[in-house]
């Protein structure tokens, strides 16, 4: 089959790799969309990713194929594709199985090959079904969704005023599942033009330029001299959280989404006198990814705005070379196999 494959001299290649065989207990899915994710990315450029890895997460497709122990599942079936957990590690027993780790399997980032091929073979409690009305290019951004589904529960907010600081895909996915919610006043800070005219056409009530607006003055003069009750840092810039406490309100609530790598400087007195709560947000659950599909299929929510580039797998390297790693992207969506 064909497949983009990570290699460490090369970067991403388009290769003919060995056509997957299933275990008795597996599924096969043949691919229609996969959605490159920043998490794919930093995988790329980090030295640590093994050779001849599979990327690809954010997967749409159809069952081609199940294991003879398999029950229930009909070929045809379109699905999204999610992590197992296990039910009874400390992770999975408060509540967080995204945070399993026990026996955790995933595709991509873990030990299954990724969504960058025309097929992939997974786990029957891996797949989600896709309600009908859900084309498989929004199936596909489900996992993006529930990504900013989950950072909003874990605030705990369901309203009040809100800073999104990056316009990128996690950013822009996040005003409008804030869109849903009762959220008062959402500002977006975005150096990046393009991208804080997209967050206008989302949603957002105000959008300034960092490079040219002081954040601080900013947020005094927009909430009243409160400052925004939620923070969300989405650029992954370290700077950036301590820049976020500087802006939240007393007893406000700053949730970081993106990764850093490095160590980042805060100001332990601001949070003590402001008594601010800094959270981070990791992933999301299979309950979030049903609610965005559910959202989806009801016509609430609708990702297919956020697709910046559509291209083949043979066309993904270059694509990667030229839009992604220079950051001109915002959702390159891969067309793999049949969409629907």
């Amino acid at each position: 089959m064909k497949a983009v494959v990570y290699r460490k001299s090369k970067g991403l290649v388009f290769e003919e790799v060995p056509t997957l065989q299933i275990d008795e207990d597996q599924i096969l899915i043949k691919v229609s969309n996969t959605g490159f994710c920043g998490s794919d990315h930093s995988l790329v450029e980090t030295e640590g990713t093994p050779d001849g890895i599979i990327l690809g997460h954010e997967v749409s497709g159809r069952v081609v194929g199940c294991g003879t122990s398999v029950a229930g599942i009909e070929k045809g079936l379109k699905v999204i594709v999610r992590p197992t957990a296990c039910g009874i590690c400390w992770g999975c027993r408060i509540g967080r199985p995204q945070l399993c780790s026990n026996s955790r399997r995933s595709i991509g980032i873990g030990d299954l090959p990724g969504g960058f091929a025309e097929y992939i073979k997974v786990y029957p409690q891996m797949i989600i079904p896709v309600p009908e009305g859900v084309d498989s290019k929004n199936a596909a951004l489900a996992e993006l969704f529930a990504v900013a589904l989950h950072a909003i529960k874990l605030t705990e907010k369901t309203s009040g005023t809100v800073l999104i600081l990056g316009a990128g895909a996690i950013g822009l996915a996040l005003i409008k599942i804030l869109k849903l919610y009762s959220f008062s006043k959402i500002v977006v800070s975005e150096p990046v033009e393009s991208k804080r005219e997209l967050a206008k056409r989302f949603g957002a009530d105000l959008v300034v330029n960092p490079l040219e607006e002081d954040l601080l003055g900013m947020s005094f003069q927009t909430t009243e001299g409160i400052g925004f009750e939620t923070v969300f840092e989405c650029a992954g810039i370290p700077a950036l959280i301590k820049a976020a406490m500087s802006v939240a309100a007393p007893g406000g609530t700053v949730c970081q989404l993106s990764v850093v790598y490095q160590d980042i400087e805060i100001n332990p007195a601001l949070m003590t006198f402001k008594e601010l709560t800094l959270i981070a947000s990791y992933g999301n659950t299979h309950e979030e990814n049903k609610q965005c599909l559910d959202w989806m299929a009801k016509g609430e929510l609708d990702g297919s705005d956020l697709i910046t580039d559509e291209v083949s797998l043979k066309d993904l390297p270059e694509v990667y070379r030229s839009r992604i790693n220079t950051g001109e992207a915002i959702k390159v969506m891969l067309k793999i196999g049949d969409e629907f």
